[in-house]
């Protein structure tokens, strides 16, 4: 405990780390505050957020605007419009060589194209807003909770006030960026998911504590959960380490090179995209669930996440999805290209095409039992709710929730570790260094 006090004082006499905190703090409340604004021409009070249970990219969009889509928010399409946009951008960069020269640039590159992930956003915004829009009319259409005076011109002014939400909560989430913590975008989606935290841990906790004995079944549930966490820090931060010598040069009296140094490779090189794509490729058969009239059928089974068919063919989509998405972004190729360039190479392998095919190798072997544990972590809410646990709080055990919170977390801390080395303070840990995810992909969540 005293540790943590003198390290919480040495966060807080460092004048830089302390303005970066409460500039991200005054913003993430800024965030949130507007998650509570109804959209103009929506009565409030006849909005029964509680009853809409959305699944599927609904439920996640939902989840990762911290309830705002169904509380018919302001900001209820969330940063998820610039997601979808940054990944796109993000693909097209490692399929098109034209992109791919783009982003080999340097700043200019990278100015570029986001530039063009702006305005790709304000594409995918207004689609989606449209989207939502209809979703609104349907969904209010018998309860009356949009107003009489605002129907004539309802689909207008929530297509130009949901677009400006998601615009400026882009723009919140490059001003944390660049002037707090860092990864602005990635905070935001863990302050939505976490928003859901305090109700879904009462709902279960009063689920729990009506009956006699449950409360002992509650004390195990959350000691199962911080065992959950703890194996997916170790998830998120595996590497495998790969031996690398560089040759000794000498310039002058002086030498360089000769050092041993390691090459960290991933055990999770994908991060949480295979279980965002699992989700949504998932979600396309639950869009003609409605219309089949067998209860117990295929269709149906898919939009049920406690079903073992779907946590088959769920597992199944995300082990493909990660060797995939991680044939993407990992190019053994070009690191092979960049050893050499630096005089560095693999003790007992030859430079150039066995380098690349030995570290091509070793990651195959490491993303498999990588891809089998992330389809397990994106199946444990399933697992969970079987065992009696609330379908609120079960999101909380697994799946995309629990992944980007301790990503997150860990890239957070990382950041204020390092403000705390550079200036001859001790870190966040006693021994060793925290690491974050040092994701590849520029979407960091």
């Amino acid at each position: 405990m005293k540790k943590l006090i003198q390290t919480l004082k040495n966060i807080w006499s460092i004048e830089d780390l302390r303005g970066k905190i409460l500039f991200t703090i005054m913003m993430i409340a800024i965030y949130r505050l507007g998650s509570h604004i109804v959209l103009p021409g929506i009565d409030p009070t006849k909005i029964d957020a509680g009853s809409q249970n959305s699944t599927g990219i609904l439920g996640l969009i939902d989840a990762f605007s911290g309830g705002a889509f169904n509380n018919a928010s302001i900001f209820a399409l969330g940063i998820m419009p610039y997601i979808s946009a940054s990944i796109f951008m993000q693909l097209m960069t490692v399929l098109v060589p034209s992109f791919q020269k783009m982003q080999k640039e340097g700043e200019s590159g990278r100015k570029k194209i986001n530039q063009y992930t702006r305005y790709l956003t304000v594409v995918v915004t207004l689609l989606q807003a449209s989207a939502y829009v209809s979703y609104l009319n349907g969904m209010f259409a018998q309860s009356g909770a949009i107003m009489p005076a605002f129907s004539g011109y309802f689909w207008l002014s929530c297509l130009v006030v949901l677009s400006a939400g998601t615009m400026f909560v882009m723009w919140i989430g490059e001003k944390i960026t660049d002037r707090g913590l860092g990864n602005g975008t990635s905070l935001i989606i863990m302050i939505g998911i976490i928003a859901r935290l305090p109700q879904s841990f009462l709902q279960e906790l009063s689920a729990k504590s009506v009956r006699n004995g449950q409360i002992l079944i509650f004390i195990i549930e959350i000691a199962v959960l911080i065992a959950i966490i703890m194996g997916c820090v170790l998830l998120i931060q595996g590497v495998r380490k790969v031996p690398v010598n560089y040759a000794k040069q000498i310039v002058g009296n002086r030498q360089f090179g000769g050092a041993r140094q390691f090459l960290p490779l991933k055990v999770n090189a994908a991060g949480v995209m295979p279980i965002i794509f699992a989700q949504a490729i998932i979600f396309i058969p639950t869009i003609f669930a409605n219309f089949s009239t067998d209860g117990g059928g295929f269709l149906k089974a898919m939009n049920d996440h406690t079903n073992i068919w779907y946590m088959l063919i769920y597992s199944v989509v995300v082990i493909g999805f990660t060797f995939l998405y991680t044939a993407l972004i990992f190019n053994p190729k070009q690191i092979s290209d960049n050893l050499k360039q630096n005089n560095g190479f693999i003790p007992g392998v030859k430079p150039g095409q066995p380098t690349a095919d030995y570290i091509g190798t070793i990651m195959d072997r490491i993303t498999l039992p990588g891809a089998f544990l992330l389809a397990f972590v994106g199946i444990l809410p399933g697992i969970v709710a079987r065992f009696g646990v609330t379908q609120q709080f079960s999101t909380f055990f697994g799946g995309t929730s629990l992944l980007i919170m301790v990503g997150v977390v860990l890239d957070t801390l990382q950041q204020i570790e390092t403000q705390l080395l550079m200036r001859q303070y001790d870190g966040l840990m006693k021994s060793g260094r925290l690491q974050g995810r040092q994701s590849a992909s520029p979407v960091q969540i």
